[in-house]
């Protein structure tokens, strides 16, 4: 920690020295001295100050309009300032304090009362300093401690969609996708920055629950039967079992996600064929990011959609399939879905 820095302003020579005498003798530091409040107030603005000693009769700037102005600066919102007046100035120091003064000082200066007040109230600013300093070093410890925490808590969640890909013929470059385009949808929608930061991590655990579906019906090239369709849909609700009850916020995504990604805006979805507004927002979101990339990539059972086709799924399935907004979003955006496309290649 720096020197505390001291100080006093007064137009009279003498005065300045016999302050800076006592306030040395008090305190052990040496003070700054002006015998002219300008410069002095300047410097306190620039550089602060842990004590102010100012006389009221000055040239230029009495104390009082000193200590308003000094006041406005940050450096000096809350620095002990002692005035020092003459004998029966009563209305004078009511002004001073109304003006920010903390103490008073009588002329003719007493010596030892001059030692005791600077010493004190210069005691009680570096306390004030030490507290402060204290007080951020903690934040900035409880940030650290947070942003490692939660590194902790999106790692584990990549590794739970990094189980997942084991699993399913879906490939990373899917998850990377769809994730984008999710957290793209979800910014042009204007939800908040964490909001889409979550949704980013998120997304991909939409399909966490095929971990739970048979090689037999995940890896089949042809196409499934009726009763290996309803094997199958059994994913969005095992995911949304393995994803429920969680304190990460992530993951309390995820579960609404792989819950709900497969359900439709008219309500002709599944599991539970909600409709509309009633499927979460971040799941209506990924709907429509799943749905495109899963058409325009390989799979084992169909080849890829031209992009020009896929688009046209998507505008076709507004107010059927997809939330009219989040498929419109997603389609304003089109050339920042093919960067993202072309930026995460399977």
């Amino acid at each position: 920690m720096s020197e505390p820095r001291i100080v006093i302003i007064d137009d009279n020579v003498t005065n300045l020295l016999l302050m800076k005498a006592l306030a040395q003798a008090a305190t052990g530091v040496v003070a700054r001295t002006y015998d002219n409040p300008l410069p002095a107030l300047a410097a306190c603005q620039h550089d602060g100050a842990d004590l102010i000693v100012v006389d009221f009769m000055m040239p230029h700037m009495d104390g009082l309009e000193f200590i308003r102005q000094v006041r406005t600066s940050a450096l000096c919102a809350d620095v002990p300032i002692v005035m020092v007046t003459a004998a029966g100035q009563a209305e004078l120091r009511r002004q001073a304090l109304e003006a920010g003064a903390t103490d008073f000082l009588t002329k003719p200066l007493d010596a030892t009362e001059m030692k005791l007040r600077t010493r004190n109230l210069l005691a009680l600013r570096v306390a004030q300093n030490q507290l402060r300093d204290r007080a951020a070093q903690l934040a900035d410890e409880v940030r650290a401690a947070t942003a490692a925490l939660r590194d902790g808590e999106r790692e584990l969640v990549a590794r739970l969609c990094r189980a997942a890909e084991f699993r399913d013929p879906e490939t990373g470059g899917h998850i990377q996708r769809m994730a984008r385009y999710s957290q793209l949808i979800a910014r042009r929608l204007g939800l908040d920055a964490s909001t889409q930061e979550q949704l980013l991590v998120a997304a991909p655990l939409h399909d966490i629950g095929k971990i739970a579906t048979p090689d037999h019906i995940l890896l089949k090239p042809g196409r499934l039967t009726d009763d290996e369709m309803v094997m199958m849909r059994q994913h969005a609700e095992v995911g949304a079992r393995i994803l429920a009850d969680s304190k990460m916020p992530e993951i309390r995504m995820g579960c609404d996600i792989a819950a709900g990604h497969h359900e439709r805006w008219d309500g002709a979805g599944y599991p539970l064929g909600l409709a509309a507004e009633a499927i979460p927002l971040v799941a209506r979101i990924v709907a429509v990011a799943d749905v495109f990339d899963a058409l325009t990539s390989v799979r084992p059972y169909k080849a890829a959609w031209p992009l020009a086709q896929a688009r046209e799924h998507i505008a076709a399935g507004i107010g059927s399939h997809f939330d009219p907004r989040c498929a419109q979003a997603f389609l304003d955006a089109w050339d920042e879905v093919l960067a993202i496309r072309a930026a995460h290649p399977d």
